[in-house]
């Protein structure tokens, strides 16, 4: 059943690719820039002092590769993106990436990230978004070498897309870790919202500053209804925990309003894309989706398969993809593929502010 469900993943992103991409075998933008946390990390972590870390089996267990640092049993939303935006190949890891490699785009991403500095300490070592945004800035440095000046390098980075979700552990790994930070003390939902907004639109105008242009903003999904909070909040293990939604949601509102913000600058053309919206819609009918069981992860331990990420060399179950969690926080591969089709091809209007990956690509 594993292998002729990859087979039908791979069958239907590479139809899809195909289809967009009938008219030119190249890609419809040159180059992705990703940034974010473990649900798009792909090795970013691998040689850090962290916990936060998915570089052994069972993770990757069904990715062509192996354990790669992906924290899912095989693709992420962002590798599903890149095969339909038309690229031949997956986008690397910052770390240890090559020149080439630059020109056409990178993963910055890194699990335990957040917005705060201090989020996901407990963790270990993770390069938070400013970091991740440093990185990005000697990239483009190496890019004016190798392309030979400025002004070539700002023509390249204007045409490439670039895919920022920020924000899950802000909440799961702080504000709603008492045990380990105070913010949940020291801020009212709203005011923690306005907090996150206002570091983050401060990175992403240095990101436009070194020439992003064509930006989606990934919204944060329902932290809520993961395995790990249903097993340490719900009283029944499958109603979600509105209190971490509820904040959640007022987040994801000033997140639009952000990127109308920054749509009023020159150039500028950001999106939102509404992961909780898009979640909501296959938790209110996973059978439709092609999913059975939405409150527990594939592997795990204790209630709900929620109480840590998987261990190392532990048996997932067997019908991977009837799943929609992979491990305590993590979707499947089966769910990525679901989330990355509708972030590249809206299937409602509500997911996505103003337009999705695909019209993106073409402005």
């Amino acid at each position: 059943m594993a292998r002729a469900w990859r087979s039908f993943v791979v069958a239907v992103v590479l139809a899809v690719a195909g289809a967009a991409t009938v008219a030119t075998a190249e890609p419809q933008v040159p180059c992705y820039f990703v940034f974010g946390d473990s649900l798009v990390d792909n090795g970013n972590n691998n040689d850090i002092v962290s916990l936060a870390r998915a570089n052994y089996p069972p993770y990757g267990i069904d990715f062509a590769g192996g354990p790669s640092g992906r924290f899912s049993n095989g693709l992420t939303t962002v590798d599903v993106v890149a095969k339909l935006l038309g690229f031949d190949d997956f986008i690397p890891p910052f770390a240890g990436a090559s020149s080439e490699q630059l020109l056409t785009g990178v993963n910055f991403a890194s699990a335990a990230a957040g917005i705060r500095e201090e989020t996901g300490q407990q963790l270990g070592g993770r390069i938070s978004f400013s970091g991740q945004v440093q990185n990005y800035q000697s990239a483009v440095q190496q890019l004016v070498s190798i392309l030979g000046d400025e002004d070539s390098a700002a023509a390249h980075l204007r045409t490439c897309i670039f895919s920022v979700g920020m924000g899950s552990n802000d909440y799961l790994n702080n504000y709603f870790m008492p045990a380990f930070y105070n913010t949940g003390s020291l801020y009212t939902p709203p005011q923690y919202a306005d907090d996150l907004i206002a570091r983050y639109s401060q990175l992403l105008r240095v990101m436009y500053n070194y020439g992003a242009r064509k930006v989606a903003l990934i919204g944060v999904g329902q932290v809520g209804c993961s395995p790990n909070e249903l097993a340490q909040q719900s009283a029944n293990g499958v109603t979600c925990v509105e209190r971490i939604n509820s904040a959640i949601n007022i987040f994801n509102r000033k997140l639009v309003g952000l990127v109308d913000q920054f749509n009023s600058l020159p150039g500028a053309h950001f999106t939102y894309v509404n992961i909780y919206g898009i979640f909501d819609d296959i938790l209110k009918s996973p059978a439709s989706h092609g999913l059975k069981v939405t409150n527990q992860g594939c592997c795990g331990v204790g209630r709900n398969n929620g109480q840590v990420t998987c261990l190392p060399f532990q048996t997932p179950c067997a019908n991977r993809n009837e799943y929609l969690f992979w491990d305590a926080f993590h979707p499947t591969e089966a769910a990525n593929v679901l989330v990355g089709q509708r972030t590249y091809s809206a299937r409602l209007p509500s997911d996505v502010h103003p337009v999705d990956l695909r019209t993106l690509a073409g402005v």
